[in-house]
């Protein structure tokens, strides 16, 4: 994996919340992902945007089955009490029947609150490859 050069213990702390986010929302783990995610949070997809219940709901239902996430690049910027990660990713997931694979750049943006961090946004950018154009 790209962009794992010394990192503080932040960054480390992030990446780790990150990973084990992607193991959560394929396991459709809603109970963890319901105090992961910030009362306030957004999520942006490729078919829409929305708040937090309705992410949880998607996840729960299946609507989106986020089946397994290939992390190949992780970048992580701590700014005071804000982590923003980009992770370029190869998403394996099952919407509305259809399993499908998509190369994102996804961004998540995480709030330290209380000593705990909260994921504020979720958002992901297709990216075009050359046999995905």
């Amino acid at each position: 994996m790209k962009g794992l050069f010394a990192q503080s213990v932040s960054d480390q702390e992030i990446i780790k919340l990150s990973k084990d986010k992607w193991q959560w929302m394929a396991d459709k783990n809603v109970t963890t992902l319901d105090s992961l995610f910030h009362e306030k949070s957004m999520f942006v997809h490729m078919g829409g945007s929305w708040g937090k219940q309705r992410e949880l709901e998607v996840i729960k239902s299946g609507g989106i089955w986020y089946k397994k996430a290939d992390i190949h690049e992780v970048t992580v910027n701590v700014i005071d009490n804000t982590a923003i990660l980009l992770n370029r990713i190869d998403l394996l997931a099952e919407v509305g029947g259809n399993e499908v694979t998509n190369p994102f750049m996804v961004t998540e943006v995480y709030i330290k609150q209380n000593g705990s961090w909260k994921l504020g946004s979720l958002s992901f950018s297709k990216l075009l490859t050359p046999g995905n154009r």
